[in-house]
Parts: structure tokens; sequence; C-alpha cells
């Protein structure tokens, strides 16, 4: 079992930086694929990124690249997502995901865990 708990998030200017946290308990990050889902008002919940626990390879939405980073720190169990330079339509409740599989995939069935999600809220 795998228990995210995702924290960070808040109300900012457009423009603004935000970086959400997602610590990981009872299992080692290391072996862990981990993502980011969101959906905002009225919106299907759609893919953000992920990355891999092989080779820390990082994948990212249309969305987001050049604005979004993921990063890990399995010394932390602790997996991140920088936001930059943030918009209002990037305003949704953002969830951690992680998956034993190897990979990152691009739809949630994909992730056997999830947590509770944090909101991010960005005016204009």
């Amino acid at each position: 079992q795998v228990q995210l708990r995702e924290s960070g998030g808040g109300l900012v200017q457009a423009g603004d930086s935000l970086t959400l946290s997602c610590e990981a308990s009872g299992r080692t990050l290391s072996r862990i694929a981990m993502g980011w889902f969101r959906q905002g008002p009225g919106k299907e919940r759609e893919f953000v990124g992920g990355i891999t626990w092989s080779d820390d390879m990082t994948y990212l939405a249309e969305s987001v690249k050049g604005r979004f980073t993921i990063s890990r720190n399995n010394g932390k169990n602790t997996a991140y997502l920088q936001m930059n330079n943030l918009e209002p339509e990037d305003t949704a409740v953002y969830y951690c995901v992680a998956t034993l599989k190897r990979g990152v995939g691009r739809t949630w069935p994909h992730y056997e865990y999830w947590g509770q999600g944090t909101q991010v809220t960005v005016s204009s």
C-alpha cells in the first residue's frame, strides 16, 4: 500500500509560482512512478506530468511544458511539481498519483494510488 499526501496549494496571482509536494508513505519512493493530474471547475481530469522511478525521466502535458517541472527526492520520499508563470487556466484541484509500474501513464487508471488533492487557484 502507498499513501500519498499533497501539500502546497493555495491562492496566487497570474504570473506567480507555486510548488506542490507529494509525500509518499508505505513504500520506498524510489520504486514508484509518480504523476500529477488536475481537474479544473467544469473540466475533465487531465494529465499534467509524471516521473519514472527507474531513470527519472519526466513527461509533461503540452499545456504546461516550459512552465512546470517535475522532480523527486527519494531520500525524502517526496515528489514535487514546480509551477511557474501560472495562468488562471491552471486553476484546479491537483492530485498526486503513483504506480508500481515502471512507466508513466497519461491516463488515471494507470495509477493504483492517489492523494486527496490540493486546490490551486490562480487569479487574473
